[in-house]
C-alpha cells in the first residue's frame, strides 16, 4: 500500500475512533475497551516495525511494556515526578534497555535473536518479584497495588470517567503511528526493508545493519516502554501476570489479524483483537478456544491479514477498470 492510501486509511480509522465516545462515552465498560485498544494498537504497530518491516524476530515487546508501566510507577512514586514526565522519562529507560539487549542480538540472526529476547521476557518476572525487584519498589510478587492517575496542568484523569483518559490516548496513539509511518516512509524504513530482504547486498551498498537495527530496536522500545507507563497511571495497579503468556499471544493474533508488515494492519487487529477478547470474557474457558479458532480461520481465509484483503480488493477495481478501458 503506498503512502497516499496509507494516509487516508489512518485518517479514516483515527477519524472513526474520536468520534465514538459520542455514542458509546456514557459506557465505561465500552470505553475501557476502547482505551485497551489504543494502547495495545501501540504496541503491536512497534511489534510490526521491528518484525515485519525490519526483519528482526524479537520477543521482548511485552518485556518491555512491563518494564515501562513499572518505571513509570516508581519514578512518579518515589521521585515525586508528575505522571506526565514520568511516562517520557520510563520510555527513555526502556529505550536504553532495549538497546543494551540489542547490541548483542546485532551478532545473531533468525530465530537466535528471537531466543535471546524472550529469554529477557521470561528473565523480567523472576527479577521483578526478587530481592532487585522489592529494593528498587516493584512490590515483588504482590506488585504495585497504587499508582498516581495522570495528571495535566492540575487536571486528573480518572478511569472512573473515561473519556477524557480516551482522547489523551487516541492522541498518544495517533502520535505514536505518525512516527511510526514516517519511519516507514523515511531512508530507515527503505534501509529496515532492504537488510530484511538482502541483507549482504544491502551492506555491500552501504547500509549499516548495526546502524539502523540499533535504532529500530531503540525507537520500539521508547514508545513501547511510554505506552506502558500511560497503562500503569490508568489502570492503577500493576502485577508480573502481565508477562504471562496471554498478553504475547494476544500481540501474536493482532499482528496475524492485521497483517504482518502491513501497516497499519496491527492498529485495525488491535480493534478487532482486544474488542473480541473482551466480549468473549464471560465465556470464561472457552474464550480461548474461540479466539483461536477464530484466527485459525482468519490465517487461512486471510494469510496477508485485512490489510492484504483490502489490498487485494484495490487491485482486482484497479484491474477492471484497465481492462475496461
Amino acid at each position: 500500500m503506498d503512502s497516499k492510501h496509507t494516509a487516508v486509511l489512518l485518517t479514516v480509522i483515527w477519524s472513526i475512533v474520536a468520534v465514538l465516545p459520542l455514542f458509546f462515552g456514557s459506557t465505561n465498560f465500552i470505553m475501557h475497551i476502547l482505551i485497551m485498544c489504543l494502547i495495545w494498537s501501540v504496541v503491536a504497530s512497534c511489534w510490526d516495525l521491528i518484525m515485519g518491516f525490519a526483519g528482526i524476530f524479537s520477543f521482548g515487546q511485552v518485556a518491555f511494556f512491563v518494564i515501562g508501566s513499572y518505571a513509570s510507577a516508581i519514578i512518579s512514586a518515589q521521585f515525586g515526578i508528575p505522571p506526565v514526565f514520568a511516562v517520557f522519562i520510563a520510555g527513555l529507560v526502556a529505550g536504553l534497555l532495549g538497546v543494551l539487549v540489542g547490541i548483542p542480538c546485532l551478532k545473531l540472526k533468525g530465530a537466535y535473536i528471537a531466543l535471546v529476547t524472550f529469554a529477557v521476557h521470561m528473565i523480567l518476572e523472576p527479577v521483578l518479584k526478587g530481592d532487585i525487584g522489592r529494593t528498587i519498589g516493584t512490590g515483588g510478587s504482590r506488585g504495585i497495588l497504587t499508582i498516581e492517575p495522570m495528571s495535566i496542568f492540575g487536571f486528573t484523569f480518572s478511569s472512573s470517567a473515561p473519556v477524557p483518559y480516551f482522547y489523551l490516548i487516541l492522541f498518544v496513539a495517533i502520535l505514536c503511528s505518525a512516527i511510526t509511518w514516517w519511519v516507514i516512509r523515511s531512508r530507515w524504513g527503505t534501509a529496515f526493508l532492504a537488510l530484511k530482504d538482502a541483507e549482504e547486498f544491502a551492506t555491500c551498498l552501504g547500509v549499516s545493519a548495526f546502524k539502523y537495527k540499533l535504532m529500530v530496536f531503540a525507537l520500539t522500545s521508547f514508545l513501547t516502554g511510554m505506552i506502558g507507563g500511560f497503562y500503569a497511571h490508568y489502570v492503577g495497579m500493576l502485577s508480573t501476570r502481565m508477562l504471562g503468556i496471554d498478553l504475547f499471544v494476544t500481540l501474536m493474533v493482532i499482528l496475524v489479524i492485521g497483517g504482518v508488515g502491513k501497516f497499519p494492519g496491527a492498529i485495525i487487529g488491535a480493534f478487532i483483537t482486544i474488542t473480541t477478547n473482551e466480549l468473549l470474557s464471560p465465556l470464561g474457558p472457552y474464550r480461548p478456544i474461540i479466539l483461536g479458532a477464530m484466527v485459525v480461520v482468519l490465517v487461512l481465509l486471510l494469510p496477508d491479514g485485512i490489510i492484504g484483503l483490502i489490498q487485494k480488493i484495490g487491485m482486482k477495481k484497479k484491474g477492471t477498470v484497465t481492462s475496461s478501458i
